[in-house]
């Protein structure tokens, strides 16, 4: 099977990225926090330092842009063409406040008609330079059933992947993904279908495969594989458990790198306990230390927390 890592923003960056494929593997594609392109400037310095390839050797990363505005989309694709990449990701899915209210991400979905006609101009540019292009979605803004209108207009374009996260934008990440919606996706898209969502065990998907009456090859994930590290390799069946020497060897290559490139100490450590609020799961027992080492302002008291949970 394949699996696909999700972006996150402020987590999965190049560094992140590195350190998981180094360690880890069994990731098809890593799809890159969302670029936001504007009139004047396509990509800016730290987006580039993020999805250059030098800093992405060995990773099949795909890059993914956020706008409304299709002169924009193409100007960002052209940048992105020119460093060797064939597909991008359009953001269709993001339920940031901030990002919905410019019309962006799921908030650009209630908008049927500029949606079409968005497509329509980059699928244009794309058939013409033999450029890939995924979506990944939400299966509407304000109510589910916006999706059976969503589907025929996706099904107008070449849509190279059609990534699927069931649930609308008021959602969020709360509560049970609206699977029954993907199940209709499964009868009426007519382009590659991937599931997203709330895959956090191997038992997640086995149980997907069983409702949807199908085995699913492709699935993306995103929390669940920051949560459990080892996650593609149970799903891919080449691990069992988790190895916490291997992740102990995750964590320090991580906090070790951050430390190169970031300072004062607080942001490393602010980068660090965003991960243990997701790894906290693996601990159990261990709630009174990890409430700890997320209070601590330095490498030292971090590091004697840290290394007690992990020894």
């Amino acid at each position: 099977m394949r699996v696909y890592f999700a972006p996150l923003e402020g987590i999965t960056g190049y560094i992140f990225r590195n350190a998981y494929n180094d360690i880890y593997g069994h990731i098809d594609k890593y799809f890159a926090p969302f670029i936001s392109p504007s009139e004047n400037c396509p990509l800016t310095p730290r987006e580039r330092k993020d999805i250059t390839p030098e800093n992405n050797k060995g990773i099949d990363l795909i890059p993914q842009i956020l706008t409304r505005r299709s002169d924009c989309f193409i100007e960002a694709a052209k940048e992105l063409r020119s460093m060797g990449y064939k597909e991008i990701n359009l953001n269709l899915g993001c339920p940031s406040g901030t990002v919905c209210a410019k019309g962006k991400g799921a908030g650009f979905l209630p908008d049927t008609d500029e949606l079409q006609k968005f497509l329509d101009d980059i699928y244009s540019y794309s058939e013409s330079e033999g450029l890939s292009i995924s979506v990944k979605t939400r299966i509407g803004y304000y109510n589910p059933d916006e999706f059976f209108d969503l589907v025929e207009i996706f099904n107008a374009f070449p849509i190279s992947e059609l990534i699927v996260h069931p649930r609308i934008r008021s959602d969020f990440y709360k509560g049970e993904p609206r699977r029954e919606y993907f199940a209709y996706a499964l009868e009426h898209v007519k382009c590659p279908l991937i599931y997203n969502g709330n895959i956090y065990t191997v038992k997640d998907r086995e149980d997907l495969c069983r409702e949807f009456g199908l085995n699913l090859d492709t699935i993306m994930a995103g929390r669940g594989l920051i949560s459990d590290p080892s996650l593609a390799e149970k799903l891919k069946g080449t691990a069992s458990g988790t190895d916490f020497q291997k992740l102990r060897v995750f964590h320090d290559t991580l906090y070790h790198e951050y430390q190169k490139v970031m300072a004062p100490d607080i942001n490393v450590l602010y980068k660090m306990k965003e991960l243990w609020t997701y790894w906290k799961v693996l601990f159990e027992g261990s709630d009174r230390e990890i409430k700890r080492l997320l209070k601590t302002k330095k490498y030292k008291d971090y590091e004697d927390i840290a290394y007690q949970i992990l020894k």
